[in-house]
């Protein structure tokens, strides 16, 4: 019935053939996003199309259902019951991306097909999150050739296409659907490693939580040389009421929007835990943030606070008047540790307390709750203990992505485990033009995701012992 290495061998040569590159680019080039309008049958033709008739080869039993709420976008599920009393494994992915921003990427490189540069595979979706649960489903159709279409283990998916819209629909689906996607654990891929070169797993993921800053004063603009200096300025007034609630070095000064502290277990695990990868990016600045925190724990185990947008007048077309009003879309960044029910009141104190009674708070509320499994947990460990053998070397494990993905939905109405293994690098441009992937992570995680999988099948009543 073949073996570990056997397993390990065709996942490595279905990639170097160049095998899963065409795979990856026929996936790529659905225009499935859901952030641009017009795309809906992009997003099903993803699902319906690219997805079903493959997994249905592997013996899936599939369904594409319509989201329960209105307007957004389709979510597949697929079920492989090999024996009921195997463990079972849900598997997780999105299918739709951001906007393609197609006149803003490098000349002759376009979101919709996959194009090599450089030693870079670009393309919209290839990284986020296209590539990542493509990788794992091919994985999984290495171990099936060498078992003899047998897994050992019985496995479900669901893969939604409303991710990049905040994942609307996905908690109410889950919760209404909780015997067709009833697990032992969740095992997944998004987001970035700590460093391209280190294999990553993280329990969880940081929450996040939107609210805007306005400062309306009058219906109208008026003539900045009659007014001019005489009528107070919106845009002033919000950028002082923002440099109250952080200092110049991005110290947050509305303390009410941290942690109390980095739990001491976190920090014994991002005791020498590496960062960076940004590449052209993005850098790691010193003396940004929090002080006396390492940059890994400023991400991992800590909040940020990002102003998102602002806007006052008319940025793309000035005219000569003090404009009426001026607003800032501000984010949160946050971990489990976090009490989210007392932001906007903790930040109206703040801002009372600092004379800013008439910014006003509108829209205040959590997009993505944060996430967070025991590091310690016998299916984190049992992941680790697989990529390590498979890969030949240390498995970084964190508490928590620095990004937001629905994971709570998992925990809250399935009780599951979060294992996420990212294929990903920091520096991947994802939500930008020019996103793009490392052939030599994706090559690695396929081999590492081949053993996890084998592995699963090995004991198949349960993970540990």
């Amino acid at each position: 019935m073949g073996d570990r290495a056997g397993a390990i061998a065709r996942a490595e040569q279905f990639f170097d053939s160049g095998a899963f590159k065409e795979r990856l680019g026929r996936m790529v080039a659905y225009r499935s996003t859901s952030q641009d309008p017009g795309h809906d049958a992009d997003l099903r033709a993803y699902l319906e199309e690219g997805l079903a008739p493959w997994v249905r080869e592997m013996g899936f039993e599939t369904t594409v259902h319509d989201n329960p709420v209105p307007g957004i976008g389709p979510i597949l599920t697929g079920s492989r019951i090999e024996d009921p009393a195997y463990k079972t494994v849900i598997l997780y992915g999105h299918g739709d991306t951001v906007r393609g921003l197609d006149d803003q990427w490098y000349e002759g490189i376009k979101p919709w097909a996959l194009t090599e540069r450089d030693g870079k595979w670009y393309g919209r979706g290839i990284v986020d999150n296209k590539g990542q649960h493509v990788l794992n489903l091919t994985a999984l159709e290495a171990v099936l050739a060498e078992r003899g279409g047998k897994l050992g283990f019985n496995i479900k998916l669901i893969v939604e296409t409303a991710e990049e819209r905040g994942s609307h629909g996905l908690k109410e689906f889950v919760a209404s659907h909780k015997a067709l996607l009833a697990a032992d654990a969740l095992i997944a891929s998004d987001g970035p490693r700590v460093l391209p070169e280190v294999p990553t797993i993280t329990t969880g993921t940081r929450g996040t939580y939107h609210f805007d800053l306005v400062v309306k004063l009058r219906p109208g603009g008026v003539h900045s040389g009659h007014w001019g200096g005489l009528t107070t300025d919106p845009a002033i007034i919000l950028a002082h009421a923002l440099t109250t609630m952080m200092d110049r070095n991005g110290k947050v000064l509305v303390r009410d929007f941290l942690p109390k502290s980095v739990p001491n277990s976190i920090r014994a695990l991002l005791a020498d835990c590496p960062l960076g990868g940004g590449g052209e990016a993005a850098t790691i600045d010193e003396g940004w943030g929090e002080p006396g925190l390492s940059p890994a724990e400023k991400i991992y185990g800590w909040n940020s606070l990002i102003v998102l947008a602002m806007v006052s007048g008319k940025p793309d077309n000035p005219v000569n008047a003090v404009a009426p009003d001026a607003s800032a879309h501000c984010q949160i960044r946050y971990t489990v540790d976090s009490d989210t029910a007392g932001f906007a009141p903790a930040l109206r104190r703040h801002l009372d307390e600092h004379g800013f009674q008439m910014v006003a708070i509108e829209n205040a509320a959590v997009r993505m709750a944060a996430s967070r499994t025991s590091p310690d947990n016998e299916w984190v460990q049992f992941a680790r203990a697989s990529m390590e053998k498979t890969l030949g070397k240390k498995v970084q494990i964190i508490p928590n992505s620095s990004g937001g993905l629905p994971g709570d939905v998992f925990v809250d109405h399935l009780g599951v485990p979060l294992v996420w293994i990212p294929h990903s690098y920091s520096g991947c441009k994802q939500h930008g033009p020019n996103e793009h992937a490392i052939p030599e992570i994706l090559r690695e995680g396929l081999l590492g995701f081949t053993g996890i999988w084998w592995d699963a099948g090995e004991k198949p009543a349960k993970i540990a012992g």
